[in-house]
């Protein structure tokens, strides 16, 4: 897998596994960063049902996802899972109102949430599901 900046066949696989994930707990914000001092990016996964006391289980579906998508764009060791509060995830949420809409955001070049990134892809919000 290229470990430089973010490819589609990361984007697409980080898409098919949110949408699973989002049935385990409903994701505010997701996005994939390239910290400018890291070689590799990181899909960070940020929802209020995340905390300190239930991240090993959330990561545990990510073991779950990851088995189930056999997917080789896909490495969960490349995933991070943080709460809504968290100052990326509020990042995140900034760039959403000051980019509105359904499409993702690819930011370059950037500070984001203070970290300096070389890239950072935000992913459009997910549907509300229908009752």
């Amino acid at each position: 897998m290229d470990q430089g900046p973010v490819v589609s066949a990361e984007i697409e696989a980080g898409a098919r596994f949110l949408a699973e994930f989002q049935k385990y707990a409903p994701v505010q914000a997701a996005f994939w960063l390239k910290p400018s001092d890291e070689y590799g990016s990181y899909l960070y996964v940020a929802s209020e049902q995340i905390n300190d006391e239930n991240l090993d289980v959330a990561y545990g579906e990510v073991a779950r996802l990851w088995q189930e998508m056999q997917d080789p764009w896909f490495d969960p060791f490349r995933v991070k899972l943080i709460g809504a509060d968290d100052r990326l995830a509020k990042a995140a949420a900034e760039a959403r109102r000051r980019y509105p809409g359904r499409k993702p955001i690819q930011l370059r070049g950037t500070t984001f949430g203070g970290v300096s990134a070389d890239e950072v892809y935000i992913y459009p919000p997910a549907p509300v599901p229908v009752n």
